[in-house]
């Protein structure tokens, strides 16, 4: 995913042509004081939190990575 607007609530990203969104919380910058926030441009490794919500709703939160490959059976 690309990060392609960011906003105070969220950051809009794009992914092959569809666009998603993540919010605020559900990025590390959040969390982490340590860590930059979303930058246009800026590449990230997230998850499908929504997929049915008009702009489907994504994490880039390790923890949320970490849960999706759990359900799948991939591991961490």
């Amino acid at each position: 995913m690309t990060v392609i607007a960011v906003a105070p609530v969220g950051s809009k990203v794009d992914a092959n042509g569809e666009t998603g969104f993540i919010d605020q919380v559900k990025h590390p910058s959040w969390w982490d004081e340590d860590t930059a926030p979303p930058q246009v441009g800026d590449r990230l490794h997230v998850v499908v939190l929504d997929a049915s919500r008009e702009e489907p709703r994504f994490s880039a939160l390790q923890s949320d990575i970490d849960i999706a490959r759990r359900l799948r059976g991939t591991g961490a």
